[in-house]
């Protein structure tokens, strides 16, 4: 990360987006790039840094295209040369959007570049994480169901265990005492 601080008072930083057709061929994308510095070189700029973002789908349509390719430069230069940049721009027919900003004070470079790499490594990492989460809970619910199917074949087994019976012997008993009963009358 570098801090954009002009070198002298008569200067400022700018950045540049650039966007320009996907389906250029390389040949015509390299002579695009090698204009668009060339314009800075005729102005005074000095290239302070340059970030490629690569291939992007674009929203709407712009002159046919529906995927561009951004390039972001800060340029180091007279603010009185930056309309003659923007007309260059303008004019040039591979150029389908650009954009001229002025960063803050002590700006710092964030390279979109290598952010976005970081970004694929740790995605990756995160995708395992979140598969093994997935797992995990997967686990934990089987073992919540095994417990309650347990939990109700337990209920079930103690209402329906048979009550103890009268025992055999105790039965008989009670029965020859009824029939030899004297009042007992059939």
């Amino acid at each position: 990360m570098s801090t954009l601080t002009p070198t002298s008072e008569d200067t400022r930083i700018y950045e540049l987006c650039l966007l320009y057709p996907a389906s250029l061929a390389q040949k015509d994308e390299q002579t695009l790039l090698k204009e668009v510095e060339e314009f800075f070189t005729e102005a005074g700029a000095k290239q302070v840094a340059k970030d490629v973002w690569g291939q992007r789908g674009l929203a709407y349509p712009i002159k046919g295209t529906m995927e561009g390719k951004i390039i972001i430069y800060y340029e180091e230069m007279d603010p009185g040369k930056i309309r003659e940049i923007d007309q260059n721009l303008k004019i040039h027919k591979s150029v389908l959007r650009h954009l001229f900003v002025k960063p803050p004070k002590h700006y710092q470079i964030l390279k979109y570049s290598e952010l976005y790499e970081e970004w694929m490594k740790t995605r990756e990492s995160v995708s395992q994480v979140r598969a093994r989460e997935k797992e995990e809970k997967l686990k934990e619910r089987v073992v919540k169901k095994a417990q309650r199917q347990a939990k109700v074949t337990a209920d079930r087994a103690k209402t329906e265990a048979p009550k103890p019976g009268i025992q055999e012997d105790v039965l008989t008993e009670k029965l020859e005492k009824l029939i030899s009963d004297e009042n007992f009358d059939l």
